[in-house]
């Protein structure tokens, strides 16, 4: 039994400007970091050519910075992430990672990070959050839970 991967993620992971339609023919048009995201938002998405202002006012950024995958710290968040992937989705949160300081893609020169760092992005852009260590899904889901936009999600959410 042959497992394909599915034409957006495979486009994502090897660089490829070309995905595939259902039914096989080839198509110019790659997703946008948005579309995948609305599709999945599950899915993890490498910084690579992302804007951050492509989430604004839809969707919260964390963005998972290191310098390598391999560090400690960086499989440790992407643990915790991932066992909170539906609290994360019910805050519309997009997670992006960068771990190629080597690269400096449009992310990492807005944020700037040291080492490992996470940052918590709003839906208005602006950063409210830079922690220097792996923080858990409840603790991430607590401040934004403050942030006052969320505040009013959640009233006209119950109403």
């Amino acid at each position: 039994m042959t497992s394909r991967i599915p034409a957006a993620i495979a486009a994502l992971f090897l660089g490829t400007s070309s995905v595939f339609a259902a039914d096989g023919a080839a198509t110019d048009a790659a997703p946008t970091a948005l579309e995948l995201w609305e599709q999945d938002r599950s899915v993890v998405l490498d910084s690579d050519g992302i804007s951050l202002d492509e989430f604004l006012w839809v969707a919260r950024p964390i963005v998972v910075f290191a310098d390598t995958p391999a560090d400690p710290r960086f499989v440790e968040q992407m643990e915790l992430l991932a066992a909170g992937s539906d609290d994360l989705a019910e805050r519309d949160v997009v997670v992006i990672i960068d771990t190629d300081p080597s690269t400096p893609t449009a992310v990492r020169r807005q944020l700037r990070p040291r080492g490992f760092m996470v940052a918590v992005v709003g839906k208005d852009g602006g950063v409210k959050l830079r922690k220097p260590l792996p923080w858990s899904v409840r603790e991430f889901s607590r401040s934004i839970d403050k942030m006052p936009l969320r505040q009013r999600e959640i009233r006209e959410g119950n109403e």
